[in-house]
């Protein structure tokens, strides 16, 4: 694939490094970074700041707010966005088609412990749980790759690069 005029979605649960890498890729392939979690209306954020996982209906106006703002600049253009479903991936996919979906994994325990250490952020480590029930693998016939957030970033960077020329 060309990754030059790709658009990438960097998905997985709070805390696995979405932000982060996302940015790093977007700086990689000299393209644009969305944050997804800067589209969220303000009822979402106090909805999960109060500890209350987001029902589908509150996440598909975010959804396509995402979506839309994926499809406005030039390639490549990299999102941070959970996805944690493969209906909202699918939803997704409507808005923008032809997306590569970047899932990032890690062990649990690793991830609660970045969440417990992150300040600031909207998205209590209470709701980790829910959000490790609520996601789905990419199916064999989504486009896309896992790649592991063990180790330095600049290994996982180095990992999620070598996987997206491999698609």
């Amino acid at each position: 694939m060309n990754v030059r005029t790709g658009r990438f979605v960097v998905m997985g649960v709070s805390g696995v490094g979405k932000t982060r890498t996302g940015s790093l890729l977007a700086e990689a392939l000299g393209g644009s970074f969305i944050e997804g979690d800067d589209l969220h209306p303000d009822s979402n954020r106090a909805r999960m700041a109060a500890g209350h996982p987001l029902t589908d209906d509150d996440r598909w106006p975010w959804l396509d707010r995402v979506g839309t703002a994926m499809a406005q600049p030039d390639p490549p253009v990299v999102a941070a966005c959970s996805a944690l479903r493969r209906r909202y991936r699918d939803r997704l996919r409507d808005r923008v088609p032809g997306l590569v979906f970047v899932h990032l994994v890690g062990d649990p325990a690793l991830v609660r412990t970045r969440l417990d250490a992150r300040q600031g952020h909207f998205m209590p480590p209470a709701l980790l749980q829910s959000q490790y029930g609520t996601l789905e693998a990419l199916a064999p016939d989504e486009r896309g790759l896992e790649v592991s957030v063990e180790g330095p970033t600049a290994q996982v960077l180095e990992r999620l690069l070598e996987g997206i020329a491999r698609l």
